[in-house]
């Protein structure tokens, strides 16, 4: 999708527009911390989540193990959520307790490498959809502009054909390659013998990775039989990548994708780029927060509970500066989504 078919953006006082809207937002206090709120959301969160696994222990060697794998893929992504906040330091503005909670949620938790999802998530708030600087939309699995499309050979072109129908399929094994990738960061070293990923606290991370894994076999193996513990991680997994996917896919799929000559300031880059998801309170929960995808972008270290409060403002400051304002419902920004990716694809059926 070409940048310029969305907006012509007035080139007027572009330097000093994100100043202004970042001034109304501080004006109104959507940048302070939400110590309250946030020591409340990691109780509830942290508890249900430990309440799953005392269920889980319980329940015992009993089929009804799988529907329970299916109540803690929620719980675990509901976990993730919080690493996210505290990866932007949402919840502190001091690095280190961001980073014990980080650690916590994502190594210990989730099992996920705290430390290569910032470095990959940064990159991705830096240049949100930009083919070249945001590893979100780099070519893999699947693909995202014509050109990856046309570059895909074998099966790899095979899927790109039809990824728009496999998409969701493919989600469900999104956890696992969020564990893959997690472990290639941490030992992945380049031909000059020096690592990959940059990461501060790389041989605790290992650790807790470690310490992640083996918890969690003992703790299935301990209270069910193999095969109902290996179908319990296959539910529990999968249902966990398929929920995550769900929940980042409808902030950028089917948006305006700049390339280098596209000169746009930090305001439109964000906007331009970003769809929100309108809805209830209950949407906030169920997608962490990232339905305000726009908001989140423009202050990634505003509190979550701080998003609704600021859409208004960005809304109406956009409209001010005659910036497009994505925003749609749930089941549309999949379909966008989905026929963005359906797009893509059409040069190799042509």
């Amino acid at each position: 999708m070409a940048l310029g078919a969305v907006a012509e953006p007035p080139v007027r006082r572009r330097g000093s527009d994100y100043a202004q809207l970042s001034r109304r937002i501080s004006q109104a206090g959507l940048l302070e911390r939400r110590p309250g709120w946030y020591v409340a959301r990691i109780l509830l969160t942290l508890g249900a989540f430990v309440a799953g696994w005392v269920a889980v222990f319980l329940v015992g060697d009993s089929w009804w193990q799988l529907p329970l794998a299916a109540v803690m893929a929620v719980a675990t992504t509901q976990v993730a959520f919080l690493g996210h906040d505290a990866g932007h330091r949402q919840m502190f503005r001091r690095r280190g307790p961001s980073e014990l909670v980080g650690l916590f949620a994502g190594n210990v938790a989730v099992g996920i490498s705290y430390g290569w999802w910032v470095d990959k998530h940064n990159r991705h708030h830096a240049n949100p959809n930009h083919e070249d600087e945001d590893p979100d939309v780099g070519a893999g699995a699947l693909v995202w502009t014509p050109e990856q499309a046309l570059e895909t050979r074998g099966f790899g072109r095979w899927m790109a054909k039809r990824q728009a129908y496999f998409f969701f399929p493919m989600l469900l094994l999104e956890g696992l390659s969020l564990h893959v990738a997690s472990i290639r960061a941490i030992v992945g070293r380049g031909p000059d013998g020096r690592y990959t990923t940059p990461m501060r606290h790389r041989a605790v991370e290992a650790g807790l990775l470690l310490a992640h894994t083996a918890g969690y076999v003992a703790l299935l193996l301990a209270v069910m039989s193999p095969g109902k513990a290996l179908l319990f991680a296959a539910v529990h997994q999968a249902l966990w990548g398929l929920y995550m996917g769900c929940a980042f896919a409808p902030n950028h799929k089917g948006m305006p994708m700049p390339t280098a000559e596209d000169e746009l300031d930090f305001l439109r880059k964000q906007v331009l780029t970003s769809r929100n998801v309108r809805g209830s309170r209950l949407v906030d929960t169920a997608l962490g927060g990232l339905n305000y995808q726009i908001e989140h972008h423009l202050f990634p270290n505003m509190p979550r509970a701080n998003l609704r409060r600021a859409q208004p403002i960005v809304r109406a400051y956009c409209v001010e500066q005659g910036i497009p304002y994505a925003e749609t419902g749930l089941v549309e920004s999949y379909r966008q989504a989905l026929g963005h990716l359906h797009e893509v694809g059409q040069p190799l059926r042509g």
